[in-house]
C-alpha cells in the first residue's frame, strides 16, 4: 500500500511513493531530468504552460509505474511552486500561461496596492506588502490583458491546478490564500480591503480546502490520463517551501529549514501573530496552522540558488556533472582568491526591497582566475546571499537548519561556507518535497493517525558544522562580499 507525492517545481516535476507499511520511499522519478524551460516573452517577465507540468507528471508517472504498481496508491499528496498564478475560463480551459514565481511584472502593482492600503493594514492584518505575489500578478492582468481578465472564472495557484486536473474540484487552502497575499491574519478571513484595493472579485477564488484532509478523487479521466486507479483520494497540498518545512518535521516555533533548488529558502516556524515590519522576508500560514494553534512560517526567499549554479556551468562547464564542478572548484581556497559573484539575477528580490538589481562578477582578473574560481565563486556568492538574507529575518538567531540531502547542499564547499558564516548547524534527512508530499498524503487520508507516525521513517544522515581557523577564513570572505555589495547597493 503506497501514497504518491507529487511536487510541481520550476524545473522538474517529482514524484515519489511511500510504502505505507515502512514509511520509506520506495520509488522516485522527476522529469525532465534537465531544468524546465521558463519562457520570458519580456524583460522580467517568467511563464510557463501548465500544460507542461502535466506533460512531465505524466512522463514522471509512467516511470515510475514500469516498476511500480500506482493501482495500490491510496492517497495523493501534492506540492508546488508557490506564489504562481493559473486562471481558468468556465469550462475549465487555461486562458493563458501560469505567471509564476519569479515574475517580476507586478512589483510597481504591489508598491502602489501597499500605499494604498497602508503600512499599518499590511503589516498587521496581511503580515506582508502585496509585493510581487499572485494577487498582484492577477491585478496586472486586469490592467494589461482586460479581454482575458473578463473571461476568467476561477484562478489558482500552480497545486491547485494540479489537483484539479486530477479530481475536477477547483480549491486551495488558507495556507495558499497566504501566499498569494489574500488572507487577513488578524481577521482570519479573505481580505477584502486587498480585494477592494485591487478591484478583485471574490468569486474567482476556490473554495477552501483543509491543508490535511480528503479534498477530492481522482476522477475517471484523470484515471486515464495519469494511469492512476479511480477514486484514488487527493489528501495534501501545500506550496513547496511549507512542505519542505513539513518534510523535515519542522512544524514547532524555533525550528527551521531550508533548501537550495532553483530559488533558496530559510522557512523558521513561529506560534506570534505578529507584525511584519521586515523589508525582505514574508509570513504565511504552515501546514499545520488552526484557530487554537498557530503556526506561521516566515519565509527567507533568495531566487537565483541553482538557478545560478546551473546557468555557470553551462556557460564555462557544459559537459561535466555537478559532482564533478564542485570537486574541481575545491581546487581553489576559500575565497576564491578575492573573486566575488552576487547571485541576484532571476527577477524581483524581496529581500532587496523588490528589486531586481541582477547578478554580477567583481574583482575578475584574466591573469589570475580561472573556472575554478569562477565555479566555487558562485557557490560561495549563493552562501553569502543566504547569510545576508538570514540577518533580516525576525529569529535571527538560528542555531540549526534541518535540510534535506538534495540541491546545492550536495556540494561541501556551499553547506560548510554557510555553516561557517552563520555558525548554525546544519542537520540532513533522507527527505525532499515529493517524499514530504506523500507523508502529508498518508497523515491527510488518516492512513498514519499522529505526526510521530508520520515521521517514524524520518531519519537523520549527518550533521555539518565549521570551527576552527577555517571559518575565519570563511567569515573574511563573507566581509569581503559584504563590504562591497554595501558599497555598490547602499
Amino acid at each position: 500500500m503506497f501514497t504518491l507525492g507529487i511536487d510541481i517545481g520550476s524545473s522538474s516535476v517529482k514524484v515519489s511513493l511511500l510504502d505505507i507499511l515502512t514509511n520509506t520511499t520506495v520509488a522516485t522519478a522527476q522529469s525532465p531530468q534537465e531544468e524546465m524551460a521558463i519562457d520570458a516573452p519580456e524583460k522580467g517577465w517568467a511563464e510557463q504552460d501548465p500544460e507542461t507540468w502535466i506533460t512531465h507528471l505524466q512522463k514522471a508517472l509512467n516511470t515510475l509505474s514500469k516498476q511500480n504498481d500506482l493501482s495500490s496508491v491510496q492517497a495523493i499528496g501534492i506540492s508546488y511552486q508557490m506564489h504562481g498564478l493559473v486562471m481558468l475560463d468556465k469550462s475549465g480551459e487555461v486562458l493563458r500561461p501560469a505567471i509564476i514565481w519569479c515574475d517580476s511584472r507586478a512589483v510597481s502593482i504591489g508598491v502602489d496596492g501597499s500605499k494604498t492600503l497602508g503600512q499599518k493594514y499590511c503589516s498587521e492584518n496581511l503580515l506582508n506588502s502585496p509585493g510581487n505575489f499572485t494577487a498582484s500578478k492577477l491585478k496586472w492582468v486586469k490592467e494589461h490583458e482586460p479581454e482575458i481578465y473578463k473571461k476568467i472564472h476561477k484562478v489558482m495557484l500552480p497545486g491547485d491546478y494540479i489537483a484539479y486536473r486530477l479530481t475536477g474540484d477547483i480549491q486551495t487552502t488558507i495556507s495558499g490564500l497566504s501566499e498569494a497575499i489574500l488572507w487577513d491574519f488578524k481577521e482570519e478571513q479573505i481580505s477584502a480591503p486587498l480585494l477592494e484595493c485591487f478591484g478583485i472579485e471574490k468569486d474567482v477564488l476556490p473554495e477552501i480546502t483543509p491543508t490535511f484532509s480528503v479534498q477530492g478523487e481522482v476522477n475517471q479521466k484523470a484515471a486515464a490520463e495519469f494511469g492512476l486507479s479511480l477514486n484514488t483520494k487527493i489528501a495534501y497540498r501545500a506550496g513547496d517551501q511549507p512542505n519542505n518545512a513539513f518534510s523535515l518535521k519542522v512544524l514547532e516555533p524555533g525550528e527551521f529549514a531550508a533548501t537550495a533548488g532553483t530559488s533558496g529558502v530559510v522557512y523558521g516556524i513561529s506560534d506570534q501573530v505578529r507584525p511584519n515590519d521586515s523589508q525582505g522576508t514574508n509570513t504565511f500560514i504552515h501546514v499545520n496552522h488552526s484557530a487554537s494553534q498557530k503556526r506561521l512560517g516566515e519565509l527567507l526567499c533568495i531566487n537565483a540558488t541553482g538557478i545560478a549554479n546551473a546557468w555557470i556551468r553551462k556557460m564555462v562547464a557544459p559537459n561535466i556533472s555537478y559532482n564533478e564542478i564542485n570537486t574541481e572548484a575545491s581546487t581553489v581556497a576559500i575565497g576564491s582568491t578575492e573573486l566575488l559573484f552576487y547571485p541576484f539575477g532571476n527577477g524581483a528580490e524581496r529581500m532587496l526591497g523588490n528589486k531586481n538589481i541582477g547578478a554580477a562578477l567583481k574583482n575578475l582578473d584574466l591573469n589570475r582566475h580561472h573556472r575554478a574560481h569562477l565555479l566555487r565563486a558562485v557557490q560561495e556568492g549563493i552562501a553569502f546571499s543566504f547569510a545576508y538574507g538570514m540577518g533580516l529575518m525576525q529569529s535571527k538567531s538560528i542555531k540549526v537548519i534541518r535540510v534535506g540531502n538534495a540541491n546545492l547542499f550536495l556540494s561541501e564547499i556551499f553547506t560548510n561556507t554557510l555553516a561557517a558564516i552563520t555558525g548554525a548547524r546544519i542537520e540532513f534527512y533522507n527527505t525532499d518535497g515529493a517524499t514530504g508530499a506523500a507523508r502529508g498524503a498518508a497523515y491527510g487520508a488518516g492512513l498514519y493517525t499522529t505526526i510521530e507516525e508520520t515521521f517514524s521513517g524520518l531519519k537523520q544522515l549527518k550533521e555539518v558544522s565549521i570551527d576552527g581557523s577555517s571559518k575565519e577564513l570563511y567569515l573574511n570572505a563573507y566581509q569581503s562580499w559584504l563590504t562591497n555589495f554595501d558599497k555598490t547597493h547602499s
